[in-house]
């Protein structure tokens, strides 16, 4: 399970008071989504319920920089325009990691079904077959480090990528297309496996995947 950074608590910690005496602008506030999952294969209740927790804490962290932009965006000191670029560096961070949370567990809502349709044809096109596609999504899944196995789909050149996103930000391909999201922090499954069963891991994945909200998502 992942532990909160320094830096996040400390965000909390140093600036609730200054961001409490400072008039602030209007700005985004967002809600943690709730999530209608089924009897889940491989998944289990409490593991899903420490991830969702963890989901919670990034859009808790999203708001709290918010607060914090809006606070020292009026500043004229160097400390407080060091304090915001920092703040700003880490809003990366958070945000991917509440919106990548969010697809992911949205693809285990409704009933298990195969990816079929237009992405199924468009990746047996690219990749030569959906097993071809399939064995390069899980080798990214496998690969060594925390991240992101994800598949993203280039509207403008109508191609699509299997990458890895270190942390929640590191490798995102710009003006592309979230079509598949496969949360490999350890964070995600270490209540049902260990590091060396990740690969059972991925198969649990697949076996409770919803492919139309997959498909739903090819633009």
């Amino acid at each position: 399970m992942q532990v909160e950074s320094a830096n996040a608590r400390s965000f909390e910690n140093d600036f609730h008071a200054t961001i409490s005496k400072i008039s602030v602008n209007a700005h985004t506030m967002y809600t943690a989504r709730t999530f209608a999952f089924g009897n889940m294969d491989g998944i289990s209740a409490k593991q899903l319920d420490i991830h969702i927790k963890l989901y919670e804490g990034y859009v808790k962290h999203v708001n709290l920089i918010e607060e914090i932009i809006a606070a020292y965006g009026k500043t004229t000191d160097e400390g407080g325009k060091y304090s915001l670029a920092e703040v700003k560096r880490r809003l990366g961070f958070e945000f991917n990691g509440m919106r990548m949370h969010e697809h992911y567990f949205a693809q285990w809502e409704g009933t298990p079904a195969p990816i079929e349709g237009a992405v199924a044809e468009a990746l047996s096109a690219q990749y030569g077959s959906m097993d071809a596609w399939m064995a390069e999504f899980k080798a990214v899944g496998m690969m060594r480090g925390i991240g992101w196995a994800m598949l993203s789909y280039d509207p403008l050149d109508k191609r699509f990528f299997n990458h890895f996103v270190a942390d929640h930000e590191l490798g995102q391909l710009n003006s592309t297309v979230t079509v598949l999201a496969l949360d490999m922090w350890e964070h995600a499954y270490m209540v049902d496996y260990t590091p060396a069963e990740k690969a059972q891991y991925i198969e649990a994945f697949f076996k409770n995947l919803n492919g139309k909200i997959v498909e739903a998502r090819l633009p």
